[in-house]
């Protein structure tokens, strides 16, 4: 008789929020949150302003600490071993930071060197992504020198220096000229159809609903839909509506 052996158990998502709990003073901006992101897909975080995206992106960068409820990225407890999950993720914020007295290759050099990247292979990675972003021209430029769009492109290419298994993106497009939104999209594109997972909060809803695989919305820290947008479409019953007819509707 031949005893079946059950496969390997399916690898963790990527992202494992439970009862997720956050207050400022008497606000409550993120309230008893569950979420769930899969490896490998395009996820858009969407909320009106103040719906706690922020907050909660946040609190799984390791930024803010929650004041209840769990955080696993790629079955890490991200609470638990904070430097274990900060080693595979990236967050880019709505603002690029940089260090404007260096130029775009010195810097890449250096939030390598942060991440223990060895010199060589630092330049390496830092020539492929300035490349890849069109940015290689202004290699010698300081970054004080270049232009909102530069500068976020630059950011970008500091958040994937070190190759993240997760990549948080919040509001990455705003300010953007189309060129430059046009080589971001292609990017976070070729990262996820690569096998990376990525995380995108965007006001733009046409970008979420063209771009991402699911769909989460939030309101007052709680999520109140997802799925894909066909999944968005039958839970309202709405088969035509667009995204922003649906997230209207759902965050009114």
């Amino acid at each position: 008789m031949t005893v079946a052996v059950p496969n390997d158990a399916a690898p963790p998502p990527a992202l494992a929020i439970k009862g997720l709990m956050k207050a400022f003073g008497p606000m409550q901006a993120v309230g008893g949150l569950d979420l769930e992101v899969r490896a490998g897909e395009l996820y858009a975080l969407l909320g009106p302003n103040g719906a706690g995206k922020t907050t909660t992106l946040r609190m799984v960068t390791g930024l803010l600490r929650p004041d209840a409820g769990t955080i696993r990225i790629f079955g890490i407890d991200a609470l638990a071993d904070p430097l274990s999950a900060k080693r595979i993720v990236a967050w880019l914020p709505d603002e690029p930071l940089l260090y404007d007295k260096l130029t775009p290759l010195e810097y890449l050099e250096f939030v390598a060197g942060l991440w223990g990247i060895a010199p060589a292979e630092a330049g390496e990675r830092a020539e492929r992504l300035l490349k890849l972003l069109n940015l290689w021209e202004q290699r010698g430029d300081r970054c004080e020198t270049f232009s909102r769009g530069m500068k976020q492109k630059a950011a970008l290419a500091g958040a994937l220096i070190h190759d993240p298994k997760l990549l948080i993106l919040d509001e990455p497009l705003t300010g953007l000229d189309a060129a430059i939104a046009r080589q971001v999209k292609d990017l976070i594109a070729k990262r996820v159809a690569a096998g990376g997972t990525v995380i995108l909060t965007t006001h733009i809803l046409e970008v979420a609903e063209r771009m991402a695989d699911r769909i989460g919305i939030i309101a007052g820290g709680r999520l109140i839909a997802e799925g894909t947008l066909s999944e968005l479409r039958q839970q309202r019953g709405s088969a035509g509506a667009s995204l922003e007819e649906l997230f209207l509707d759902l965050a009114a």
